[in-house]
């Protein structure tokens, strides 16, 4: 259905917990695919649907194995596994230098999870600065969203990225902000972005909810900052993308 490529331009803000709290409560099916080409770790901080492990070399890795004559949107359940939740995901690469053997891959499979039929995808792809590969993916995607913290040195950065995003989708920010100052942050935020971005909405930085979400699902998580910001903000990445 749509692909939707969420990414940071400076440092860690949290894009994977931010991705993860997004798969989680999604309003629509979803499949949360990790492209960041330096190594993904959801195999290492989520517990597997059975409540083991989940198998950190079944995924991107495997399915690039198989794809060199072609990658069509099928195959790439086949390389899939579910979270403790129910959460389908693609683990990512364990390490940066697997990249190097999949340059090849980015605009293939762009072009495979935006044509993924019943299940709209999220698709973490780290920081866009440190890998220009992956434009190839972000040019297929309807929408980008860039997390920043509300940190002068990070917005600073993240104005002079906007302008330089690659072609294609329409791109919005988001803050990962403290709840204490939740609204006047965002604001802040976007006051200095100013026309660039489509939107500029937030996500509360959570420490504990994001302890949650590493396995305690449940009544507790549901009541996290994290997870009811991410509900809202989900409401509204998936209402800024054509359904079929």
């Amino acid at each position: 259905m749509a692909l939707i490529v969420l990414a940071a331009d400076k440092g860690a803000p949290g894009v994977t917990t931010a991705a993860t709290a997004l798969g989680a409560v999604w309003p629509r099916a979803v499949l949360l695919a990790e492209c960041d080409p330096a190594g993904g770790d959801l195999a290492y901080r989520l517990p597997a649907a059975d409540g083991g492990m989940l198998n950190p070399g079944r995924g991107l890795l495997t399915l690039g194995a198989t794809a060199r004559r072609g990658l069509e949107p099928g195959q790439i359940h086949e390389h899939t596994q579910k979270i403790i939740g129910g959460l389908d995901v693609l683990a990512g690469l364990t390490h940066g230098e697997q990249a190097a053997g999949l340059s090849w891959m980015w605009g293939p499979l762009g072009r495979a999870l935006s044509a993924l039929p019943h299940a709209d995808v999220l698709a973490d792809c780290g920081r866009l600065g440190a890998h220009p590969q992956t434009g190839e993916l972000v040019a297929e995607a309807e929408l980008l969203v860039l997390f920043t913290r509300a940190s002068l040195d990070h917005v600073a950065h993240l104005r002079e990225r906007l302008p330089i995003v690659p072609k294609g989708p329409q791109v919005g920010v988001v803050v990962i902000a403290d709840p204490r100052t939740y609204r006047a942050s965002i604001d802040e935020v976007r006051r200095i972005v100013g026309g660039q971005a489509a939107f500029v909405a937030g996500l509360a930085h959570d420490p504990k909810g994001a302890e949650l979400l590493r396995g305690q699902w449940g009544g507790r998580l549901d009541r996290s900052l994290l997870i009811r910001t991410a509900r809202e903000l989900a409401g509204r990445l998936s209402a800024q993308v054509r359904v079929p």
